[in-house]
């Protein structure tokens, strides 16, 4: 197998920035492959929520004393910081949610049940993650529309001759994912929204899987929105960012109604903030909100290239070491794909393999990875799946080789 090249990164050094990694599971050293389902965080994120916590604690945009205020202000930081990862126009048009499945769904209950009527299309992927299928087919139940899907072919690409053909004059929304979490099939999005731009459709992309591994503009590929969640990016669960073209937001009504989104309330009345505030209803989740610009500082040290290269590297390493297992089959071999590699071991069911691999102190993921729909496609009900991230290393995959070796022993 084909070593990694020189890297500027210092892996071991990024490892030692993030204390999970270092214990114990079931007596052998943590690997953790399980990076598509969340990634672990760096010890700057970690010590950003306890400053908040023991220093700043308080609420904001309402308070004037000295705490409310450095609240406010980091708060806010957060939020342009964020316009800068993804190149956005305006920091007005970054809406913090509590995460991708939130975003997909404030979409789909506003501008959705704003502009989209009875025989109005939407257009999703095989490849999408039940929290880009079920919110749209809820609009289309309640709204009369009808939902159409792009085709993939064996190996996890879409088809895009077959988008074209499901796309006509009533094509009034597209929603597809950037990076499928099951295959880690790389969607040429800029293509997908450039055709539904030329029929008059506006685009959602899920980013879930895209934004820790791939460089994103959200200017460059004129999305209409972008959805991802921070936990997935080094930073805390249950926030989330809603990227939208600021025409959008301010034409669709409030997702959720109570404080910080009302300029002024009556009992006849209420007149709506300005955006983003219009969408943050309430007391947001202000310590995670803060730690995430520290999860972004953190990414654009090591450099988003720099990333992207050693996780192509150990991609190739690792698919060229479990082709060698007698027996194992990788599922997804699309011409784009980032670190994840979903497979299946003949005669062994998943979850056998999953539970065989942590014994060993292996984490990966299995079953239908919320993905259903596209398993019934590939004609299988669930695989493993492997998912890199920076902090992993050759080593560690010649452990899951060993590992899988084990696991048919086991089985045999």
């Amino acid at each position: 197998m084909q070593a990694i090249t020189q890297t500027p990164l210092d892996i071991a050094q990024i490892r030692a920035d993030f204390p999970v990694l270092n214990q114990l599971v079931n007596g052998r050293p943590l690997v953790y492959f399980d990076n598509a389902a969340t990634t672990q965080k760096p010890r700057a994120v970690l010590d950003a929520l306890t400053r908040y916590y023991e220093h700043d604690n308080a609420n904001i945009h309402r308070g004037i004393h000295a705490l409310a205020e450095r609240a406010t202000a980091s708060f806010e930081a957060t939020r342009r910081a964020v316009q800068s990862f993804l190149n956005a126009r305006e920091a007005e048009e970054i809406i913090f949610t509590y995460g991708t499945t939130d975003g997909i769904n404030l979409v789909a209950k506003t501008y959705g049940r704003t502009y989209l009527g009875v025989g109005d299309e939407v257009i999703i992927s095989t490849l999408e993650h039940h929290s880009n299928i079920v919110p749209w087919q809820m609009l289309c139940e309640e709204r009369g529309c009808v939902l159409k899907v792009i085709p993939i072919d064996d190996n996890g690409d879409l088809l895009l001759d077959e988008y074209e053909k499901l796309l006509t004059e009533r094509t009034k929304l597209v929603s597809v994912v950037h990076v499928s979490n099951a295959l880690g099939t790389i969607n040429p999005v800029k293509t997908i929204i450039d055709k539904a731009h030329a029929v008059g459709a506006v685009v959602l992309i899920d980013g879930a899987q895209a934004t820790s591994h791939i460089d994103i503009d959200v200017q460059a590929l004129d999305c209409d929105f972008y959805v991802f969640s921070a936990h997935k990016l080094f930073g805390p669960t249950g926030m989330g960012v809603l990227y939208g073209k600021r025409a959008l937001l301010e034409a669709m009504p409030p997702f959720r109604g109570g404080g910080e989104m009302i300029k002024e309330v009556t009992f006849e009345k209420t007149t709506y903030n300005d955006i983003p505030y219009k969408f943050e209803a309430g007391t947001p989740n202000i310590a995670d909100v803060i730690a995430v610009k520290s999860a972004l500082d953190y990414v654009d040290s090591l450099g988003k290239e720099n990333i992207a290269a050693y996780e192509h590297e150990l991609l190739a390493y690792a698919t060229e070491a479990l082709q060698g297992i007698d027996g194992l089959r990788i599922v997804g071999n699309a011409k784009e794909k980032i670190s994840v590699i979903s497979f299946v071991l003949d005669g062994i069911h998943h979850e056998d393999t999953g539970v065989i691999l942590d014994q060993q102190g292996i984490a990966v993921r299995t079953g239908h990875h919320c993905t259903q729909p596209l398993m019934r496609r590939l004609g299988i009900a669930g695989t493993t799946r492997a998912s890199f991230s920076v902090y992993n290393t050759t080593d560690e995959i010649d452990r899951l080789v060993k590992g899988l070796e084990r696991v048919k022993t086991m089985m045999a």
